[in-house]
């Protein structure tokens, strides 16, 4: 439970290949193309771009007309479409990328075909300036490309709007774009804008977090990406969360075999919610723990309480309750390790399908279980 949800807020699940799939073609062709493309995203990506193209055509038309001398919308908002609603999280697909990207490729395209007259040199200088500009411009989005293009062979409506273009109907087509895109990644639970979230250390000192202490460091990443010298569709920090998330899925894999179960402490100490807090802070002092778990009048977990939640006065247990840290007893060990190295959560509550009680994984249980891991090397003999 603990690791598909701690995969579902990473944005990382992992799949194992089936060999029997794997020699079969019958349906490669509907096999996504890119990571994480689940049925569902595929889906989402389809509505999300028949909204989005239909209210931006519906709304510029509203503003401005359908009349024959301002084209209603323009034809790389299709290919903007695709990417701000197929791969919300790909750097091409941010909103500066998509607004900035599509107004200053109209306006190279409209500076190309102002100052040359040969229509076939145009396009080529029109797209070569757009990429210019948008890589350092940072806003870097391949449907500029074809507003560079549309901009030079538009015909007499778009020479008739000259440097106008790049504005109406290009830029007021990519903000409406963005902005149904905005309220339709909110309202369908997705990350966008995407910011990949780094990882900061709780204790608000100058050292690097647990999790970046060990492994590979960013100049690796560096380094690895000078080594293969390619561009990819990845930003650079999304690229080092998912390598740490594909190395504790192969720790996880490697040693499935230790479960929560096994290495839990089952005789664990607990509170009522009807407790009084002095209570608790003497059963916290007394046993040496530093969570509590707390359950209800049915004996289920409702939360969990700590010395820092009771180091102010509080008139009732309930009033320091924190959300537990929860996982099933199959779950593998290591699976917690994200959790139990995040400098907040000292201990995981081991529940049933009905939320009560079976255990308790406290950090010193799950170091102790990997250091049962580690290879034993024999002493040199002199």
């Amino acid at each position: 439970m603990l690791l598909t949800t701690y995969a579902l807020k990473t944005g990382f699940i992992m799949q194992h290949p089936d060999p029997h799939k794997a020699g079969s073609s019958r349906f490669r062709l509907f096999s996504p193309i890119l990571a994480g493309a689940t049925l569902r995203e595929r889906l989402m990506a389809c509505l999300g771009a028949l909204i989005g193209i239909g209210l931006t055509g519906a709304i510029s038309g509203y503003f401005f007309g359908q009349g024959p001398y301002l084209p209603l919308i323009v034809a790389p908002m299709g290919a903007s479409a695709v990417l701000l609603f197929a791969v919300p999280a790909s750097p091409l697909a941010q909103p500066w990328s998509i607004i900035g990207g599509n107004t200053i490729s109209a306006m190279m395209g409209i500076i190309a075909a102002y100052f040359i007259h040969d229509p076939i040199v145009a396009i080529g200088v029109g797209v070569s300036l757009a990429i210019g500009a948008m890589s350092f411009t940072r806003c870097l989005h391949p449907p500029g490309g074809a507003a560079a293009l549309t901009a030079v062979l538009g015909g007499p409506v778009v020479a008739s709007w000259g440097f106008l273009f790049p504005f109406v109907p290009v830029a007021l087509n990519s903000c409406i774009l963005v902005g149904l895109g905005l309220v339709f990644h909110k309202l369908s639970r997705r990350n966008y804008p995407h910011v990949a979230k780094p990882v900061q250390n709780s204790h608000q000192t100058r050292d690097l977090p647990p999790a970046l202490r060990v492994g590979f460091r960013e100049e690796d990443v560096d380094s690895a990406l000078e080594m293969f010298d390619e561009t990819f569709d990845i930003d650079r920090a999304d690229l080092s969360r998912l390598l740490r998330q594909v190395e504790l899925q192969a720790a996880v894999r490697s040693h499935a075999d230790i479960s929560c179960a096994d290495i839990m402490s089952r005789d664990v100490i607990a509170i009522s919610e009807d407790a009084d807090p002095d209570h608790a802070r003497y059963l916290l002092l007394k046993h040496n723990i530093r969570t509590l778990p707390v359950k209800d009048r049915e004996g289920r977990l409702i939360g969990t309480v700590g010395l820092r939640e009771l180091s102010e006065e509080v008139g009732s247990i309930e009033r320091a309750l924190s959300k537990p840290a929860t996982t099933d007893a199959g779950d593998p060990a290591l699976s917690l390790l994200p959790v139990l190295t995040d400098g907040r959560t000292h201990a995981v509550i081991v529940v049933d399908a009905d939320w009560r009680v079976l255990g308790l994984i406290s950090q010193t249980d799950l170091l102790s279980a990997m250091a049962r891991l580690l290879p034993i090397k024999d002493a040199a003999v002199a």
